[in-house]
């Protein structure tokens, strides 16, 4: 569901609803509780989700602007708007920038669709990897696998060298790096508290030409979390982020075309579960050993 308030909108995707502000220049995104799956929105609402993507993210954004410049200003809303209420803890104010049409992924595991075409191929984005690897196993090193828009709500995971033919050999190179160093900072903040970030995508945009980090970072629905201490090579490990649905859906028998099915009580409560504990423990302080806890 969609919140009614009075601006124009920007762009509806499938979570979140983004509206231009009076002055032009900045953008009010708001998170909705809906969640996706194999690019088609469910019709079950999870609750809170909004709420705890926004407040993720944000965090996020703050922890990672000295890496790459980010689109963030504030989740305070005006004290004048009449549809402050409905907004409260799922809206963010943002720079509005010009979208690079590039979902920038690094893998640093072997899981999803890169687990399926590497067992098809021994490759993952066309890209050739070592011989003997199993499900869930850590890569050698993290690899860059970019996505170009297919239409309007599939996208197409191509190779590096297919992206620096799409965006020129500069800003491929550019995305690239960025995406690395914000995985690695990321990798890194998580590791600490007992998480693995298996995966995760990022989008890039241009405010008054330099290079932005926009929409939203390194969350539950834009990466695949996975509990350090279950996770062995050769299974994937208790997740914190919507795999649990997609494991759902993948058992039900549905063909994944539109529309998709209803998701029952207790996967609801479970995805409720799955990312309210992933925004505590990312959020948390890190222990002072270093070392981090199963919590």
């Amino acid at each position: 569901m969609s919140v009614a308030i009075g601006l124009p909108i920007f762009r509806r995707g499938k979570v979140r609803d983004t509206y231009v502000l009076p002055d032009g220049e900045r953008l009010l995104m708001v998170a909705s509780d809906r969640i996706s799956a194999f690019d088609v929105v469910l019709p079950t609402p999870v609750p809170g989700k909004g709420e705890t993507l926004t407040r993720l993210s944000a965090f996020w954004f703050g922890q990672t602007d000295g890496l790459v410049a980010n689109h963030f200003l504030s989740t305070d809303l005006p004290d004048d708007d009449v549809w402050h209420a409905s907004l409260a803890g799922r809206a963010m104010t943002v720079r509005r920038a010009e979208r690079i049409d590039v979902e920038c992924v690094v893998r640093g595991y072997l899981a999803g669709s890169a687990w399926a075409e590497y067992a098809r191929s021994g490759t993952v984005a066309g890209e050739s990897l070592p011989m003997g690897l199993e499900r869930a196993a850590r890569l050698p090193a993290p690899i860059f696998t970019p996505a170009i828009k297919y239409d309007h709500d599939h996208d197409v995971t191509i190779s590096p060298s297919d992206l620096r033919e799409v965006v020129g050999d500069d800003l491929a190179a550019r995305l690239e790096e960025a995406s690395r160093d914000l995985y690695d900072a990321g990798a890194a903040h998580a590791a600490a508290r007992g998480m693995i970030l298996a995966d995760t995508k990022f989008e890039f945009g241009w405010v008054d030409g330099q290079l932005t980090l926009i929409d939203e970072l390194l969350t539950p629905d834009s990466s695949r979390y996975w509990d350090a201490a279950t996770w062995r090579p050769g299974i994937e490990p208790d997740s914190f982020d919507k795999q649990f649905v997609r494991n759902w859906l993948l058992d039900s028998g549905w063909d994944r075309t539109p529309p998709g099915p209803e998701l029952p009580d207790e996967v609801v409560a479970g995805t409720v579960a799955r990312y309210r504990e992933a925004a505590d423990r990312l959020m948390r302080p890190a222990p002072v050993d270093g070392h981090g806890g199963t919590g």
